[in-house]
């Protein structure tokens, strides 16, 4: 393996291959890469997202980091379909980022239910039709950042230019890098495979509702910060009940941890370090290869953002109660969705069948 390929492995894949060699000076070396790695990477994401702070303003450097999962994402998965209208599929995307976080945050939680569905669902059809590719979670995770810190005004065209530098920038990307690749399908296929009888169509529109509906029953609360229920929900409610179990198993648990020990560096380490809390949390997050431990460490930059507002107990039992309200919510839903899904395309059917003998 190359020194680019090894670059290229995940942090499972990374752990695996050091595992693989039996002397420790062969260890100790592609260890010492899988450490470059992590810290190569912390640098870029960090360095892109100052750019984008710097061109389109701070409060939309959540553009930035909408924008660098996209491209790190569709320079390596692609959509199933000709590399042609994947690029058009990319700049609807975009398109739906720009719209749809700032409608749902201007109607009243009803409609905004309805905004909500709409757009995840169309993130699912649009950039997830091959579901082993796991694009919902970047799609989705940019909807909800977007949505949970709006801006208004001069800001938000600001945050219009942003998005269309990314679309640009993604669909550049993904055509370069996929554009040899010959599939048969196309845009319009996308659609006419949608079909309720599917595992695929009904994991998505379980997704959907689940994440719909967590945000609307968050907005009916009146909770702060529901963008955090939101990720909990979507983080766990995967396609099937198995890998679904386990992260609900390991959500709550796992920022519980992330909160002490984002608890024990806030008191130890000088109140500088809190601006530094984002990027411990990412080399955390990279040495991590199981779910726990990376949701754990994922904790460390939403609490250090979240503290200035809300203050330290108030911003720790938010990200603690959200992600158990979120990550049960999610699983509580898939029990009841399944059995009712099964009952409505019975029902269906038997309606279907009955008009075909009349």
């Amino acid at each position: 393996m190359t020194f680019y390929e090894e670059l290229q492995l995940n942090q499972a894949g990374s752990k695996s291959y050091i595992s693989s060699f039996k002397n420790s000076r062969d260890k100790w070396k592609h260890t010492g890469i899988y450490l470059f790695k992590i810290l190569l990477n912390i640098a870029f994401c960090t360095a892109f997202i100052a750019v984008y702070s710097m061109l389109f303003g701070a409060e939309n450097s959540v553009v930035g980091l909408a924008v660098l999962l996209c491209v790190m994402v569709f320079r390596s998965a692609d959509l199933g379909i000709r590399a042609s209208h994947g690029t058009c599929n990319i700049l609807i995307v975009f398109a739906l980022l720009a719209a749809g976080p700032k409608l749902s945050n201007m109607l009243p939680a009803g409609w905004a239910f309805c905004i909500n569905a709409i757009f995840i669902m169309l993130f699912m059809v649009l950039g997830c039709h091959n579901v082993i590719m796991f694009n919902h979670s970047t799609l989705v995770l940019a909807y909800l950042l977007l949505q949970g810190y709006d801006v208004i005004g001069e800001a938000f065209e600001r945050r219009l230019a942003g998005l269309f530098a990314g679309a640009v920038m993604t669909a550049a990307v993904y055509y370069r890098n996929h554009r040899k690749k010959v599939y048969k399908r196309t845009f319009k296929s996308i659609f006419q495979e949608f079909d309720l009888s599917s595992a695929r169509t009904q994991w998505q529109l379980r997704f959907t509702l689940t994440i719909s509906s967590a945000l609307f029953l968050a907005s009916l609360l009146h909770l702060p910060k529901t963008m955090w229920i939101g990720i909990a929900a979507m983080s766990v409610c995967v396609p099937f009940r198995k890998d679904m179990a386990e992260r609900t198993k390991y959500r709550a648990p796992g920022n519980i941890l992330g909160s002490i020990l984002f608890l024990a560096a806030y008191f130890l380490l000088p109140e500088s370090a809190l601006s530094y809390m984002g990027i411990m949390g990412g080399i955390g997050t990279g040495l991590s290869a199981s779910y726990g431990w990376q949701t754990a460490f994922n904790a460390f930059s939403s609490l250090a953002l979240a503290v200035p507002v809300f203050g330290l107990p108030f911003a720790v039992f938010l990200r603690i109660f959200h992600n158990l309200f979120g990550s049960l919510y999610a699983w509580l839903f898939e029990r009841l969705f399944q059995p009712a899904l099964s009952a409505l395309i019975s029902v269906m059917d038997a309606v279907s069948n009955k008009l075909q003998t009349t």
